[in-house]
């Protein structure tokens, strides 16, 4: 049965229900394969999106834009200098003048509470384009990626090696809501938020999937279906640059971890890809990459949000 989200936020994975997220990825490859036959569909016509970026990006922006004129809509683009957040106006505020003026807000930004009193002063649906502590869209076209590529979620295996980040913790609430096993291979000192850890292991109690920590990369990848990294330094972090480099020395995705793992292993990353740090050209551009799949499903996954929410 189709579940009406008609007005939902999209903040967390974690929020969702497994229907809810079922539904985003249907959703998905309905507007992928109408897009593809050249099927003109307009359900948001006459409606504006609003787009706040406290953050810079290029696929978040593009794929946002590109997804509100493709279903019939508009896209504002609203950057930290066009706003008066900065010179003082509250969140709050804003939240009901832009209610007023817009059928949805997209925000990109640092702090994920800022996302959350977005959402709770908003009369019109919030979606959440990354914070320091979650990606969700980024996770749900991932999702919708690895269904496409291996034909199920339920029980591929991925195995995300890197920073205990953002991507780190939307990873283990996605494959918790899909029935996948998750397993994070970090540095000492780089683990994923413990809080996110235990939601995460809950919601899999529910779906008969695993979330494991692993400090052993080269171990983990053996039994990967799939094998994900993402930067080692993310914005707001470049001070640190140094030291992560080092620290995470041992964990680049590159040809010698993949002889290690299986044959059929697809290799994963959410971009912009540092190559020679977190992963290598050769793995990038090889066989095994579906890295740019996943970076043209952000277009239609996140379409598929706005056509269900807006």
């Amino acid at each position: 049965m189709a579940v009406s989200m008609k007005g939902r936020d999209i903040i967390s994975i974690h929020d969702l229900t497994v229907e809810e997220v079922n539904q985003i990825l249907d959703t998905a490859q309905i507007l992928k394969m109408k897009q593809k036959i050249g099927d003109i569909y307009h359900p948001l016509q006459g409606k504006t999106l609003g787009m706040i970026f406290q953050k810079a990006s290029t696929r978040t922006r593009i794929s946002f834009e590109v997804a509100m004129w493709q279903l019939g809509g508009y896209a504002l683009y609203l950057s930290a200098g066009d706003l008066q957040l900065k010179r003082g106006e509250t969140i709050a505020d804003t939240a009901r003048v832009l209610s007023r003026y817009l059928d949805g807000i997209m925000i990109r930004t640092y702090s994920h509470q800022e996302v959350l009193d977005l959402a709770e002063y908003s009369t019109v649906p919030v979606i959440n384009g990354l914070t320091d502590l979650l990606h969700p869209c980024q996770v749900l076209s991932d999702l919708f990626t690895i269904k496409e590529k291996k034909g199920r979620l339920e029980g591929v295996n991925l195995v995300y090696i890197g920073d205990g980040n953002n991507m780190a913790h939307s990873l283990m609430f996605g494959g918790a809501k899909a029935g996948m096993h998750v397993t994070i291979c970090s540095p000492s000192g780089y683990e994923p938020d413990p809080g996110i850890t235990a939601l995460a292991r809950a919601d899999a109690a529910k779906t008969g999937a695993a979330i494991s920590i692993h400090g052993d990369a080269a171990e983990a990848v053996k039994t990967a279906d799939i094998i994900y990294t993402d930067v080692w330094a993310s914005m707001g972090q470049e001070e640190e640059h140094a030291q992560r480099l080092k620290a995470f020395e041992r964990y680049q995705v590159n040809s010698g971890l993949l002889a290690g793992a299986r044959d059929d292993v697809l290799v994963m990353h959410c971009l912009p890809a540092h190559r020679g740090e977190e992963i290598t050209g050769e793995v990038v551009d090889g066989p095994r990459s579906i890295v740019f799949d996943q970076a043209e499903n952000r277009l239609h996954l996140q379409k598929a949000i706005l056509a269900l929410v807006m």
